[in-house]
């Protein structure tokens, strides 16, 4: 009986490894390589702006802590994700992160849509001692943070950043240091925790405001021009 070509694929390691390199090399540049170039995941989301010194301080402790192991921050276009969490994340909210901190697992709630939903105050309590406000939870608490806020080598990050295409300008690397100044840890984390997911609704608002602005005109047009409304007929005694 002839041997098949995919038997002969198979017996022999070397092709085998050949080809299947090959298979995934083909795969990958028409999966990824498109990503570079479209529009939707290169561009920020109206609204998105870099992180400001605090707040990127506040992501360096969020990494530094490793709350990405127990918190992501990709909410899937699920309609159990979007009830509980809020809008479903798109690309353009991420373009200035490096890395990005989507995560892999839940063992606490996602946090893309945090910002905004709970007070400094308690985000200071929780943080410090979870079971205080989450009586059932198995975070740890972070004690340690209640202190000052690393600041030396804040430029040098902003740098960095701004070298992969995020755009600082020169005036806000100088005065970053300066805004560091008498921020502790715990501050400046939630201040980072404050600011995530708010892009894309501060967007729709700024998007919204021309238009009720130019509407507004129209309105008052079609108001005056209305004819009035005719008087009701007499009663029938």
């Amino acid at each position: 009986m002839a041997q098949s070509k995919h038997d002969f694929i198979e017996r022999k390691v070397g092709w085998l490894m050949l080809f299947t390199v090959l298979t995934v090399s083909v795969g990958g540049l028409v999966e990824i390589v498109p990503l570079f170039h479209m529009k939707s995941t290169t561009t920020p989301v109206e609204g998105l702006t870099p992180y400001d010194p605090v707040r990127l301080a506040g992501r360096d402790i969020y990494i530094r802590e490793g709350c990405y192991n127990c918190h992501s921050q990709m909410i899937r276009p699920f309609r159990a994700e979007t009830e509980r969490y809020g809008h479903y994340s798109v690309a353009g909210e991420f373009v200035y992160d490096h890395p990005f901190q989507w995560g892999s697992k839940r063992t606490g709630p996602d946090l893309h849509r945090v910002g905004g939903r709970y007070s400094d105050q308690w985000h200071r309590i929780h943080l410090l001692n979870p079971r205080d406000v989450v009586p059932e939870s198995n975070m740890p608490a972070f004690p340690w943070l209640d202190r000052p806020a690393k600041s030396d080598d804040i430029e040098a990050k902003m740098e960095a950043l701004r070298k992969v295409g995020v755009p600082y300008s020169d005036e806000e690397i100088k005065g970053a240091r300066k805004q560091l100044e008498g921020k502790t840890e715990l501050e400046v984390l939630i201040a980072y925790l404050q600011g995530l997911g708010t892009a894309l609704s501060a967007g729709k608002q700024v998007a919204a405001a021309p238009a009720a602005v130019a509407a507004a005109p129209a309105a008052e047009a079609a108001a005056e021009a209305a004819p009035a409304p005719a008087a009701p007929a007499p009663e029938k005694q």
